[in-house]
């Protein structure tokens, strides 16, 4: 029985792995599709956000599996209430990667992002991916010290939003307010993203040492 609970306990590490992937798959393909106006691309990650969905349903669903029948303490506690919260956060990491792709979907076929802003939507894009996929590695090995290198990556995100604003706000803003509108959108949807990305790393950290980082 316990063999058993424990392959469980397991089962739901693996889960949330496989949500980190689908996640990092999600945003790179809607940073693409927002940059190249790639419609294919964009209704990819619109519909396949149901998949992390279902991730995240199985993972709800045996945490209150768990917590019912094995009343878990200490070490085993920390790894449900932990595992639901990461859940919660990669499903939300989800959603704003289809948010992007919404954008790109809306000024179809034209591109949202105006050529002169494409380097710092393109560098976001990039540390969003880098910080998942960190994410990804921190779950599965509960690796403390990697969890903190994603503070410098969600740095480098908010200096970058910072920056948006700063050229949303110029007056030399030539590109309308539609334009802006999908920016300051888009760029708060990488901002978002990067803080679930810290948020899950602090939950590693919790559930490896008992103590909370503040957010």
């Amino acid at each position: 029985m316990r063999d058993a609970y424990h392959d469980e306990l397991n089962t739901l590490t693996d889960r949330l792995v496989e949500m980190t992937r689908l996640v990092r798959s999600a945003m790179s393909r809607a940073t693409t599709a927002l940059l190249d106006s790639d419609l294919h691309l964009a209704e990819s990650v619109i519909s396949q956000d149901e998949e992390v969905n279902r991730l995240y349903a199985e993972v709800e669903t045996s945490i209150y599996e768990v917590m019912a029948t094995q009343q878990p303490v200490a070490i085993d506690l920390r790894t449900v209430i932990s595992a639901l919260r990461m859940a919660a956060d990669l499903e939300r990491m989800g959603d704003l990667a289809e948010h992007i792709a919404k954008i790109a979907r809306l000024r179809h076929p034209t591109s949202a992002i105006p050529a002169s802003l494409r380097d710092i939507i393109l560098e976001m894009g990039q540390i969003a991916e880098r910080l998942i996929t960190k994410t990804g590695t921190c779950i599965a090995t509960r690796d403390v010290e990697l969890s903190k290198e994603l503070e410098a990556d969600d740095d480098a995100m908010d200096k970058l939003h910072r920056r948006l604003f700063r050229i949303l706000l110029s007056p030399d803003w030539k590109y309308g307010v539609e334009a802006a509108i999908d920016i300051t959108l888009a760029g708060r949807y990488y901002e978002r993203y990067a803080d679930h990305a810290v948020r899950v790393a602090h939950d590693v950290v919790y559930l490896v040492t008992g103590s909370r980082q503040e957010s």
